[in-house]
């Protein structure tokens, strides 16, 4: 978490550094933009001092060369007014300018435009000095004066300039994001792989090299926990083994033995039977921890499943199944040619779990139907039965709530036996689905996908 902190820590000082200057940014380009104008409006061509030079350089016959020169090269006409309003002299004014002027007129046109000419003026010991500026120069207000070039640039000024930052920002935002994204990513499906019991090695360096390091140790961690687990089971399961076979060895004998009376035998029969759930029971646990924490070597070959399906039912039958169960292998005719990359032993298990799922809930009999059938994408294997099925609220708690194996609850509670888990282990070894539908006294049907690696018929 400090690496976490750090990192966001790096990449908000930074963000904060990129505002800093674009902000000095945003004052050189005012800077740039508003230069002429400012040096216009407040150098040595503004109106305040060209009144304070001009007056200073005229008399009453009129102002020097000097004067004259600086007043054309800024584009400005002067006159200067007498006590009663006539003028004295004057230099470039326009002709719609009048040469005389009422008190008035004075008072009108001090402290705004006189023939839409801005106009500012000076009390001078010799008369009151005019200076006139082009028109569209200067707007006036009562207490101060604006450039009008300034005024129509603002706007568009502020906007270039809120474009401009909109636009470096989102690409702050955009390239950090990518960083970020590019540096987290690796992490972040670390994580979820770890999430998922499976290992993984990080190799990430700079600020989130920490990060990296505590996920491969968790990994490590997790990865001795699960050898330890399935060497647990896988030694508990030996170690059964062995007894496990003396009781059923002496469980037949006794069953077989005809000098016993009938009721010891029953008994004997029964131990029997008990055993051999058991033996599959540590045969599931064993091969179902070894899926999990991926201990199983897969043996993969190309498989014509048509025929590995026949083979099945015909063992099935041989085996000395109950009349009241009918088992039939229904192959569609896209399917019979349809081959399967797989490990033939694990496949065999997972259909025989189905098959004998179907039996132990249905002790009156039923009818088994295994289903084969292709498509462009997949091959589909259904085991389905016409038997009691399961009421809607326990298969949503088969498919919601995790088997024991998967469970953290302290109890342990049984949500589902472990043939059901050890199709589903099957299927995700070799990139396929279970899917479960059911119907309470309609029957219970199980649907494995697997992808279609061949699309031709060999």
């Amino acid at each position: 978490m400090k690496a976490f902190g750090k990192y966001i820590s790096k990449h908000l000082a930074s963000f904060a550094a990129f505002i800093l200057v674009l902000a000095l940014l945003n004052v050189l380009a005012f800077g740039i933009t508003f230069q002429s104008v400012i040096i216009n409006d407040y150098g040595d061509t503004s109106p305040q001092n060209m009144l304070e030079e001009i007056a200073a350089a005229s008399t009453i016959e009129g102002v020097s060369d000097d004067a004259r020169q600086k007043l054309e090269s800024a584009h400005i006409w002067a006159m200067l007014l007498n006590p009663y309003g006539k003028r004295i002299w004057a230099v470039d004014t326009p002709e719609d300018i009048p040469e005389k002027y009422t008190i008035q007129d004075v008072a009108l046109f001090s402290k705004g435009y006189l023939k839409d000419y801005p106009v500012f003026v000076w009390n001078t010991e010799n008369g009151l000095l005019v200076l006139g500026y082009p028109k569209d120069s200067y707007t006036k207000l009562t207490s101060n004066y604006f450039s009008i070039h300034a005024i129509q640039t603002l706007p568009l000024y502020i906007t270039g300039m809120l474009a401009a930052d909109f636009l470096f920002l989102f690409l702050a935002y955009f390239f950090s994001k990518r960083k970020i994204i590019r540096n987290t990513e690796p992490i972040i499906d670390a994580i979820e792989t770890l999430s998922d019991g499976k290992l993984v090695s990080l190799s990430v360096g700079g600020d989130l090299s920490g990060v990296a390091g505590s996920i491969n140790k968790a990994s490590r961690i997790l990865s001795r926990q699960n050898e330890a687990r399935a060497n647990w089971i896988s030694g508990v399961s030996h170690d059964i083994r062995t007894p496990l076979s003396m009781i059923l060895g002496y469980a037949g004998r006794i069953a077989d033995n005809k000098t016993i009376n009938s009721s010891v035998k029953e008994q004997a029969e029964i131990v029997r039977q008990q055993s051999i759930k058991i033996k599959d029971l540590v045969q599931d646990l064993n091969l179902v921890s070894q899926l999990e924490y991926e201990m199983q070597p897969l043996r993969k070959e190309p498989l014509r499943f048509s025929k590995l399906l026949r083979s099945y039912a015909v063992e099935l039958l041989n085996g000395g199944l109950s009349d009241s169960y009918l088992v039939e292998v229904e192959i569609k005719p896209s399917a019979e040619n349809a081959i399967l990359e797989c490990d033939s032993r694990l496949i065999l298990r997972a259909i025989n779990n189905l098959v004998q799922n179907s039996i132990k809930h249905n002790p009156q009999g039923c009818e088994i139907i295994i289903t084969l059938d292709r498509s462009e994408t997949a091959i589909t294997l259904t085991v389905s039965d016409n038997g009691i099925g399961l009421l809607p609220e326990k298969l949503q708690e088969m498919k919601e709530k995790p088997h024991y194996m998967e469970s953290t609850d302290d109890q342990l509670n049984l949500r589902h036996g472990l043939g059901i888990l050890l199709v589903r282990q099957i299927m995700g070894a070799h990139g396929g689905t279970m899917k479960i539908e059911s119907t309470e006294a309609h029957g219970y049907k199980t649907m494995l996908c697997f992808p279609n690696q061949f699309n031709h018929s060999n």
